[in-house]
């Protein structure tokens, strides 16, 4: 059996519903499949069920926003409990964060000439997780850039006219946040920080697995993540990354992670306390 252990649905940044993600996954011959939207678990529930209908296993899971020193990395959790309620107060947190960016980025863009309103991208976003690909998404359906990527490259980019940082968690904190809900932690995409010296003391903070397969990482990235991984003693993990169709076919199935190393993730899932 194959999983792809890093998917995206509406609930967050990619256009798939719940029903649309397990139907494309299981058309593609996965057997299991991890949701980790992008600071929520609002998703979890309907795509487990939808995972249901299908005979297929669903691991529940997020993505955190966090920081180590200056820069922005991705921590993805699985297995997290989705009805903590402890850790849902804190994505509730990082949600509000996010809405705040997409405001503050729409008045930099209003003040570049573009008159985009806050009110288009909520509406098109229609989650409480919203991220720069809904903006993208507007610019685009408000007729204000000519594709997706473009909108990225001339505004919403780091470095770019319009581009705001948001506040985050420390990547400590938020591999401690994932391990109190009932989860492992992983470093999502190292390839893309090119930081890989932080790996050992991300794993020294408590890390779990490194997502060495993704679809940027080329082969040589790939072995080199395990090296680094074994030595670290981290469990290799790996995932699409599928958004859905924002950027045209779907990359669900496209990275297809042998069930051993899902079941060696999950042998690493902390105990917790029974609530007396």
């Amino acid at each position: 059996m194959f999983a792809d252990l890093h998917l995206h649905t509406h609930f967050s940044d990619g256009t798939y519903t719940p029903d649309e993600l397990a139907a494309a996954a299981h058309s593609r011959g996965l057997g299991a499949i991890a949701l980790t939207d992008h600071d929520t678990v609002d998703g979890c529930a309907p795509t487990a069920a939808a995972c249901a209908r299908l005979g297929m296993e669903f691991i529940p899971g997020t993505e955190l926003t966090a920081g180590w020193g200056d820069h922005e990395i991705h921590i993805l959790g699985y297995w997290v409990d989705d009805t903590d309620a402890d850790f849902r107060r804190e994505l509730e947190r990082f949600q509000g964060y996010r809405r705040d960016r997409i405001l503050q980025i729409v008045a930099r863009l209003n003040s570049l000439g573009v008159p985009l309103t806050a009110e288009a991208v909520f509406a098109l976003a229609a989650c409480r997780s919203p991220g720069r690909p809904h903006i993208a998404r507007a610019l685009l359906q408000g007729g204000f850039v000519p594709d997706f990527d473009t909108a990225f490259e001339r505004y919403l980019k780091k470095g770019c006219a319009a581009w705001v940082p948001k506040p985050r968690i420390e990547a400590p904190d938020a591999i401690q946040l994932i391990h109190r809900a009932g989860g492992v932690a992983v470093l999502a995409h190292p390839g893309l920080y090119r930081r890989d010296g932080m790996i050992a003391d991300l794993a020294a903070a408590g890390l779990d697995g490194l997502e060495c397969w993704h679809t940027k990482h080329h082969s040589a990235m790939a072995v080199n993540y395990v090296r680094i991984a074994t030595e670290l003693n981290l469990a290799p993990t790996g995932g699409s990354d599928c958004h859905g169709l924002n950027k045209g076919d779907p990359l669900v199935g496209t990275m297809k992670l042998p069930y051993d190393r899902v079941a060696a993730l999950h042998a690493r899932r902390p105990r917790r306390d029974p609530v007396a």
